[in-house]
């Protein structure tokens, strides 16, 4: 279906500016976004009309009103939402600065929740839309040194699951994606560390840490190949609702299912025997 209307939160590099990129070439109408307007004022120079840059912080409510009410006007509507803002974050759990943990929420977790409950009400009005979460295979399989950022895209995950079942009824479509490792500025510009990291964590957090910032740059997934399987899902009548993209997510994933199963089966004695006696 073309000249859908967008909102993409987070367009500034990377998989966001990717997804902006596909829509608009497709021939459809795209809000982009990012918190300095000036990083998304190409895509106006390039696409014409159909383009609207707007300045986008998802941790500021009114930020996020001004953007839906731009849409709104210039649009009449929004038909898909993407939100892909977001950044990482390095530290064993111990090593967790409050502060930076919960700005990281604020940003992943809290901006996503905000930014739908802006736009929802449009969608329910019109009985339809299709919200993309864009997730990560950290929201699927956990490891250090990323539990916290682990952590925001698994409360992420449940809230796309359970949104999914609310608003189905209601004819909105709900999607997570979840790459694995893309080439992008995620481990290198927008990655931000534990300020006071623990020696005794250094032979295995730290070492992943400097692991994950090595390989940043050299990683296989092609940003460009997330904005065509976004464009391609929102096309589709029953869209799946969650999409893995990658050898590593899909290997990862697998293997914590096998792994999963077989503890379950491990302990599935335990498990059933904890109702009362019968007497």
């Amino acid at each position: 279906m073309s000249d859908l209307r967008w909102l993409i939160t987070g367009c500034s590099t990377g998989i966001g500016r990717e997804i902006a990129r596909c829509a608009l070439e497709a021939g459809h109408r795209v809000a982009v976004t990012a918190r300095r307007v000036s990083d998304v004022a190409d895509f106006v120079d390039t696409f014409g009309p159909r383009a609207i840059a707007l300045p986008l912080d998802v941790t500021d409510r009114d930020a996020i009103a001004a953007a839906v009410a731009a849409c709104d006007e210039t649009f009449g509507g929004i038909d898909v939402l993407v939100n892909n803002a977001g950044y990482g974050y390095l530290s064993a759990v111990e090593e967790g600065d409050d502060a930076e943990v919960r700005r990281l929420f604020d940003t992943n977790y809290f901006g996503v929740v905000d930014t739908l409950k802006a736009v929802l009400p449009g969608m329910r009005a019109r009985g339809s839309g299709h919200v993309v979460n864009i997730s990560s295979m950290t929201g699927l399989v956990a490891n250090p040194p990323n539990a916290y950022y682990s952590s925001t895209k698994f409360a992420l995950e449940a809230l796309t699951e359970a949104l999914a079942k609310e608003v189905g009824p209601l004819g909105i479509k709900v999607t997570a994606i979840e790459p694995g490792g893309f080439r992008t500025d995620w481990a290198t510009r927008s990655m931000k560390e534990a300020s006071a990291p623990i020696e005794a964590y250094a032979g295995d957090v730290g070492v992943r840490k400097d692991l994950i910032k090595e390989f940043a740059e050299h990683l296989p997934g092609d940003p460009r190949k997330v904005g065509e399987a976004v464009l391609m899902v929102t096309g589709l009548e029953e869209p799946p609702l969650r999409l893995l993209l990658g050898a590593d997510v899909l290997a990862a994933t697998r293997d914590k299912i096998r792994d999963l199963s077989a503890s379950i089966d491990e302990w599935e004695a335990v498990t059933l025997d904890v109702g009362f006696e019968r007497g």
